[in-house]
């Protein structure tokens, strides 16, 4: 079964860093676009960046100018640099990919916490 492996969260403080990581493994077919969500106590899950195998991103506009996706295709990695970050970033970052299977199959990480305190 494909498993998504996702690294990176933790507690930083406003204006600070963190690099989110991503790597799913278990299926044969090709990985197509990836991408973060990310849900708030109390909210739904919101798209964060997505990134097609061509590398075309698209970003919510609250975090244009401040995160940057990324991937490597050679290892089926995709990458979020999370910069100046605010406490409403404050979430569970959710991994996202989707494969080029007959079904166009989608499957979600378990999730990272970032906490951004003031």
């Amino acid at each position: 079964q494909v498993q998504l492996t996702e690294s990176g969260g933790g507690l930083v403080q406003a204006g600070g860093s963190l690099r989110l990581s991503c790597t799913p493994s278990g299926s044969i077919f090709s990985v197509d676009t990836m991408g973060w969500y990310r849900q708030a106590p109390g909210k739904e899950r919101e798209l964060v960046a997505t990134i097609t195998y061509s590398s075309n991103t698209n970003y919510a506009d609250s975090v244009k100018g401040r995160f940057t996706i990324s991937r490597d295709n050679a290892k089926d990695t995709v990458f979020l640099q999370m910069n100046s970050l605010r406490p409403e970033d404050t979430a569970v970052y959710y991994c996202y990919v989707s494969y080029l299977d007959a079904r166009r199959s989608k499957y979600w990480g378990q999730g990272t916490q970032v906490t951004v305190s003031s």
